[in-house]
């Protein structure tokens, strides 16, 4: 494991456990920084290298510019960001950036821890980010269009000199004044593949615009439904306008989305009260319920089931004790042979029980080689005439 993943493994464990940030080694705390930000609006915080390459301990001989810095952010006593925040810092020796588009839902305060460490030295600063996210005074803007850049990449367009470009060239198409950005999402977040490691070759962004003026012709044409049908067949769309975007941005006309978002009627909430009662007002508690008779109800479930038992027992014993064939009956659909051993068995039984009660018998017939059970008769178990004839155990 590398260097860095140990101290961020140490960090983590730390914080884990209940420690502060003071517990660290070679650790160090910015004052809090306060930012405010508003619904329907991009957020954008820039991390700078500058303000915690100060508070790093380097040796003088070392190379600010050159050092790398990483950043890590969650929100308070929790694992990661809110779900409307997010973080990129493509490399580390560039500064990081915090960015997302609050909603009415995010309104209040999220306190963010912001830890940076020195990849050289491993030392690490600590700051931490209050954002105060309002309400806007005028709501959502009713009007949003949604352009995707080809040619650049997620943090690149983060900055304000670049937003501020791109809402000048917005404006060209557009034909408004109070244009502002609301979001700023990476097409790699969308599905969008990775691209090539050649250069030149950008993820793409999805810019997303809001007016409180119509859309223009010129939009209204790129986003028409023969646009829709031309840009399936591999053509450009139709616009009427000329490409303010060009050079710097590159617009894919076939992925613009306009939206029109007007605000949903709230229903007035409930009044409450000061809770306490008006002088001379009674409390009134409720009526009292009138009694039920339950005896029909206990009854029922009582006496079903013990009625459903005795018909249940009556079928059974009907079964088994009314419905018995008899020993005629089995001895008729016996066979023969079957009879008689088992007749056999129960003499032999018979036998064994005299025998019991006295020593002074002759030998059990049932010891002899061979004899016939009905009359008595011996055969000597030698073997018999010369033809090879045997006399048979029974008669036939």
């Amino acid at each position: 494991m590398e260097a860095p993943e140990l101290l961020r493994v140490w960090v983590l464990a730390v914080m884990a456990l209940g420690g502060s940030w003071a517990t660290l080694p070679d650790h160090h705390v910015l004052p809090d920084h306060r930012v405010s930000s508003e619904t329907g609006a991009i957020f954008v915080h820039e991390l700078e290298r500058e303000l915690f390459q100060e508070a790093f301990l380097a040796s003088s001989e070392d190379d600010s510019a050159a050092t790398p810095i990483t950043f890590q952010a969650h929100l308070r006593d929790h694992p990661d960001l809110p779900r409307w925040l997010r973080y990129i810092q493509r490399d580390p020796h560039q500064p990081g950036y915090l960015y997302g588009s609050p909603t009415a839902a995010e309104v209040g305060t999220h306190a963010i821890e912001v830890l940076a460490y020195n990849q050289h030295t491993y030392e690490t600063v600590a700051q931490l980010l209050v954002i105060t996210v309002v309400p806007a005074p005028g709501g959502d803007p009713p009007y949003q269009g949604e352009f995707l850049v080809g040619n650049r990449n997620v943090e690149e367009l983060l900055p304000v000199a670049a937003r501020e470009t791109f809402l000048g060239a917005t404006a060209g198409v557009w034909e408004q004044d109070d244009l502002h950005v609301i979001n700023v999402t990476s097409a790699l977040d969308r599905g969008g593949r990775v691209p090539l490691p050649i250069e030149g070759r950008k993820e793409g962004v999805y810019v997303k615009v809001g007016s409180r003026g119509g859309f223009s012709p010129c939009l209204a044409s790129a986003a028409s439904p023969q646009s829709r049908f031309r840009c399936s067949l591999g053509q450009q769309p139709l616009a009427s306008c000329y490409d303010t975007f060009a050079p710097h941005f590159t617009i894919r006309w076939c992925n613009l989305t306009l939206l029109q978002v007007w605000p949903s009627p709230t229903s007035p909430g409930p009044v409450w009260g000061s809770g306490v009662l008006e002088e001379g007002g009674d409390f009134q508690p409720p009526t009292e319920v009138p009694p039920r008779d339950l005896l029909p109800g206990y009854l029922v479930t009582l006496l079903v089931p013990l009625a459903v038992a005795a018909l249940l027992c009556l079928l059974l014993g009907h079964l088994m004790c009314c419905r018995r064939e008899g020993v005629q009956k089995r001895d008729l659909e016996t066979s023969d042979i079957q009879l008689v051993h088992h007749t056999t068995i129960h003499g032999d039984t018979e036998e064994l029980r005299h025998m019991a009660g006295s020593r002074d018998v002759p030998r059990p017939l049932s010891t002899l080689p061979m004899f016939n059970v009905r009359t008595g008769q011996r055969i000597d178990p030698m073997p018999g005439p010369s033809d090879g004839a045997r006399v048979p155990l029974l008669p036939q």
